[in-house]
């Protein structure tokens, strides 16, 4: 079924080869996209560390009261400024509170966000500096805050030194490389795209040579593969030309078997007449039509055999135009006196892929066939039906058959005792001949009024 069929091989190899290069490449973005916010915020860490250590080498204890340090950073001095600094101290019930009086005049009588735990977890690890992302000040505003745990001499209640920054920056950083590293890995996507296809297209293509060769070589264009081809590919040139030769040495040996055996039975066969009629009788009348009947169905037999045997064969093309034309020729002349006309039509590139003995066997047979019925005039008309299958169709005016006996005619034919002169054994070799190039035969009703024989053949390439 077509909506089943597999995709080719390069193509499999193309979408495996980018589904790769695309996820490996998203990945690496990705990747590259986490460092790098990891980095800024790194840097940007280390800088509210700075601010925090200002703080505390400025910090002093009286009677147990924290003095704040007098800081020169200009940006928080100024009201909602983006940089805040704020000292606290852990209250009773475990969360943090500023102390009076020692935020920055950034912060605006406000207060910077802490979570609930940011008492413990400070407590837990006094070494180890806590950062978080919270509120900021003002609406919308997100913050980067870093908090530090640390005890003064003097002082039973440990100090938290917080600072924080406006991280829109940052964020506004690692999108610009975002984007920046998108489009770089978009654009070496698409060149990893068309250097797979290219690479593919390239490496098969000595496959995609040996594809056709081995189509001539059914087609009857050459007799063996004689391309130059890689190494990895020579081994299997040498193994399809010794299937050839070995087909081809087949059939040579069906051929000469099909003819001893054609010798050997016609043979006896005379015999038998010669001596039937040499002794007249109801017992010789007797042997002589049962020895007709015997000679017919080894003709018969033969020739379905011989058909067979060169279909399996090596192909080999026979021009329809040409073929026509004489058969033509030939059966007006037979027909002069009932005033028959053929009028046949071919196109010159049209070519059977068979031995021209057999197509002339299968279109005669059916040119002859129209020619004893008609009225007077015959239509033979060959097309290509599609790349590689041509169809003959042979009509006649005569009085044509009812279909109830289209099938019938062929199976008669095939029993050549009970058939009279045109009856339908010219029918019934064609079938048998259509089928061992694995073709069909099928009866329809001719336009013209007769009947309208169509016969579907391989078709050889021009």
């Amino acid at each position: 079924m077509e909506g089943l069929r597999r995709p080719s091989l390069a193509r499999r190899l193309v979408l495996l080869a980018v589904g790769w290069s695309f996820a490996a490449l998203v990945i690496s973005a990705v990747v590259l996209a986490l460092l790098f916010q990891q980095a800024a915020l790194r840097r940007f860490d280390a800088t509210l560390s700075d601010l925090i250590d200002n703080l505390i080498a400025g910090t002093t204890i009286e009677n147990g009261e924290v003095i704040a340090p007098a800081l020169t950073d200009l940006r928080a001095l100024r009201a909602l400024s983006g940089r805040y600094w704020e000292i606290a101290e852990p209250a009773a019930d475990g969360r943090v509170r500023a102390i009076d009086g020692l935020t920055s005049r950034s912060l605006f009588d406000a207060e910077l966000a802490t979570p609930p735990d940011l008492a413990q977890r400070l407590k837990a690890d006094p070494a180890r500096p806590v950062a978080y992302d919270a509120a900021g000040p003002q609406p919308g505003e997100h913050v980067r805050v870093l908090a530090r745990w640390t005890t003064f001499y003097g002082r039973a209640t440990p100090v938290i030194f917080m600072a924080a920054e406006d991280r829109s920056p940052i964020d506004r950083e690692v999108r610009n490389f975002v984007t920046a590293t998108a489009i770089a890995f978009l654009i070496l996507g698409l060149g990893l795209i068309a250097a797979v296809v290219v690479q593919v297209r390239v490496g098969l293509q000595p496959l995609f040579r040996l594809r056709h060769e081995v189509a001539d070589v059914r087609r009857g264009k050459a007799e063996r593969l004689s391309g130059a081809y890689p190494s990895e590919l020579r081994p299997l040139t040498d193994e399809l030309n010794a299937l050839v030769a070995h087909n081809q040495e087949t059939v040579e040996r069906q051929r000469t078997h099909v003819g001893n055996l054609a010798h050997a039975l016609k043979t006896p066969i005379s015999v038998m007449v010669t001596e039937a009629a040499q002794r007249p009788g109801p017992l010789a009348e007797l042997v002589t039509r049962q020895t007709e009947v015997m000679r017919q169905q080894v003709d018969h037999h033969l020739r379905r055999a011989r058909a067979a045997a060169r279909s399996q064969g090596q192909g080999e093309r026979t021009s329809v135009p040409e073929v026509l034309d004489e058969l033509s020729r030939t059966l007006e002349r037979i027909f002069r006196d009932k005033g028959v006309t053929i009028d046949w039509d071919a196109p010159d590139d049209l070519f059977f892929q068979g031995e021209r003995q057999d197509f002339m066997e299968i279109a005669g047979n059916a040119m002859e066939n129209a020619g004893k019925w008609c009225r007077g005039r015959v239509r033979v008309r060959a097309d290509a039906a599609g790349p590689e299958r041509l169809r003959l169709t042979v009509e006649d005016d005569g009085p044509g058959l009812p279909p109830e006996q289209w099938d019938e005619v062929i199976r008669r034919g095939a029993r050549l005792d009970e058939n009279a002169p045109g009856s339908g054994l010219g029918l019934s070799i064609i079938d048998e001949l259509a089928r061992a190039y694995r073709g069909a035969l099928t009866l329809g009703a001719s336009p013209l009024g007769g009947l309208l024989v169509g016969v579907e053949l391989p078709r050889a390439g021009a």
